[in-house]
């Protein structure tokens, strides 16, 4: 568990945060992730391929691969050398491969196959990380967790909403100041915010629905005319 420690104040009062979750709303109601899953456990899968890697590419090994291993008793069954030929595409493939025929393992002999509903028990599988973990809890469980990635850990800061020197600090500090209605879907408001819009390099300040509540100091200048 966490520990309590002090966090950055936001820069923006708790008002000005419902408003910025309503625009991204409006924008999107029900917003889901971009990867590809049929259960819970094809979910855990592709979210601990995802790590660095983007979602399309991942979506592209796992066709494939659900086709013919969508529990974890067919995954093991398939084996690391194949699992691994599925995901070469992606980063770390190797690592990723070892970890995904672990992780179905470990389901099978501590979980009866059933993909956990816990944090500390989702942590237990090997390649699944805090991040994995709460994408899973909010995606395939429907609780409102936050999964900072590098998305939401740059909108956060931006924007002032919750400011964090770390994805711990961030994740705390959104918990704290995202409203309860707003709770379930927020994590991926912000991360298809930061994805599409509020992108590293250049962000798109001309296309952006709370332009006029972040509190970026560098927002990109209009376009004239």
């Amino acid at each position: 568990m966490a520990k309590t420690k002090k966090l950055p104040r936001p820069k923006l009062t708790r008002a000005k945060i419902a408003e910025i979750y309503a625009a991204l709303a409006k924008l999107d109601p029900a917003p889901r992730t971009e990867l590809n899953y049929s259960n819970p456990y094809t979910l855990v899968v592709a979210v601990a391929l995802s790590a660095q890697a983007t979602d399309v590419g991942v979506n592209k090994a796992t066709k494939d691969l659900f086709e013919v291993a969508d529990t974890p008793e067919k995954m093991v069954a398939l084996g690391e050398d194949k699992v691994r030929d599925y995901v070469k595409t992606i980063g770390l493939f190797r690592t990723k491969a070892k970890n995904v025929i672990k992780l179905s393992q470990m389901l099978i002999d501590d979980y009866g196959s059933q993909v956990p509903d816990n944090r500390e028990d989702l942590m237990r599988l090997p390649g699944v990380g805090r991040k994995t973990a709460n994408v899973v809890l909010n995606e395939a469980f429907r609780q409102p967790t936050m999964a900072v990635d590098t998305h939401i850990f740059r909108v956060s800061n931006r924007t002032g909403m919750a400011p964090g020197k770390d994805p711990l600090e961030v994740e705390l500090n959104l918990l704290k100041v995202t409203p309860d209605e707003y709770a379930l879907h927020a994590h991926h408001w912000l991360i298809l915010h930061g994805r599409y819009t509020c992108v590293a390099r250049k962000p798109k300040c001309n296309n952006c629905a709370i332009i006029d509540l972040c509190k970026f100091k560098d927002k990109t200048p209009p376009i004239d005319g």
